[in-house]
């Protein structure tokens, strides 16, 4: 069978801590006060009492299905940490002005330990994403509001990437509001588009010419900068399979090319320290070349899971520490 597709997602962290679903009563995923279900593309899902709601360890299950339809960002805050309330207040404000575009849901970090824990939330506050039902590692501490802005706008791209494209809409709102119509979605840069097109055609190559292209045109592009090491890992895996890949590393277990596709595997299945981990290990046995295609590699798939991760930043530190 082909290997699982690493998607157009950064950052994942695994939330199967919050979720016992094998225990979980039929309909529990439903269950969370005014998450509404899903909708068609593009459509209201329905009506919530706020834009911002508040998350705990026993009521998030719902808003990961939530964030099929909407993306959902997640704000793990503490309420006696100024710092945390100002970006909160902020948070609120941002989200309030894309008028169901976002939902924003708050969690206090110190009350619930599953969801701090399963965020990586070192500190407070840190603030991620849902989107599609997966999880995004966005930042820990505060940020200049046109810089948290410019973060907002990335998440509503990788969810256009996704299909997540719904809206909510807030019960009492004012008629004014309603008259305004449903806001418009913003289109993808044009290259962007183009990638994403030939993505989901499965012509990777045409893909990472499109985002090779956004690149050259403006160098601080870190969508594209994404999106490129994204479809680069798949294309490297389109085609082989899960047993074929393994058995070849096994097998020559000092074959560069074998091992750096198993990392590939491995971070496409989400086992990120496994991928980064075996690199490390790589690193030192390699010639001068070999060392550079395993740093050249290493900062690919950094970019793939995301800079922000504390995963990358733990790898990043080893491989600093291997070639100085």
């Amino acid at each position: 069978m082909p290997p699982p597709s690493v998607g157009n997602l950064r950052g994942a962290v695994d939330l199967s801590s919050l979720v016992n679903r094998a225990n979980a009563p039929a309909g529990a995923a439903a269950a969370t006060p005014g998450v509404p279900a899903p909708g068609a593309e593009g459509a209201p899902v329905g009506t919530l009492p706020s834009l911002v709601l508040e998350g705990t360890d026993a009521n998030f299950t719902g808003y990961i299905e939530l964030s099929n339809t909407v993306p959902v960002i997640v704000d793990l805050k503490a309420d006696w940490a100024e710092a945390s309330k100002e970006l909160t207040a902020l948070l609120v404000k941002l989200v309030t002005e894309y008028a169901g575009r976002l939902v924003l849901v708050g969690v206090e970090a110190q009350e619930n330990p599953q969801l701090a824990q399963a965020f990586q939330a070192q500190s407070v506050p840190t603030v991620a994403a849902l989107v599609g039902g997966r999880p995004l590692s966005l930042f820990q501490g505060t940020y200049p509001e046109e810089e948290l802005r410019a973060v907002l706008e990335q998440v509503l791209q990788l969810a256009a990437q996704n299909g997540v494209t719904g809206t909510v809409s807030v019960a009492g709102a004012d008629a004014s509001v309603a008259d305004a119509g449903e806001p418009v979605e913003e289109p993808l840069p044009p290259h962007h588009a183009e990638a994403y097109e030939a993505i989901e055609k499965g012509d990777y190559a045409l893909a990472i010419a499109e985002y090779q292209t956004a690149i050259a045109q403006n160098p601080r592009d870190l969508l594209a900068v994404a999106g490129l090491a994204q479809v680069q890992l798949l294309a490297r895996l389109q085609d082989k399979s899960l047993d074929e890949i393994r058995a070849a590393a096994a097998e020559a277990p000092d074959d560069l090319d074998a091992q750096l596709l198993v990392a590939d595997l491995d971070l496409s299945g989400g086992h990120i320290d496994d991928a980064f981990g075996r690199l490390l290990d790589l690193f030192p046995k390699q010639d001068p070349d070999g060392k550079n295609t395993v740093r050249t590699r290493l900062l690919e798939l950094f970019e793939v899971v995301g800079t922000d991760d504390p995963r990358v930043a733990g790898a990043r530190r080893r491989l600093a520490g291997l070639l100085y």
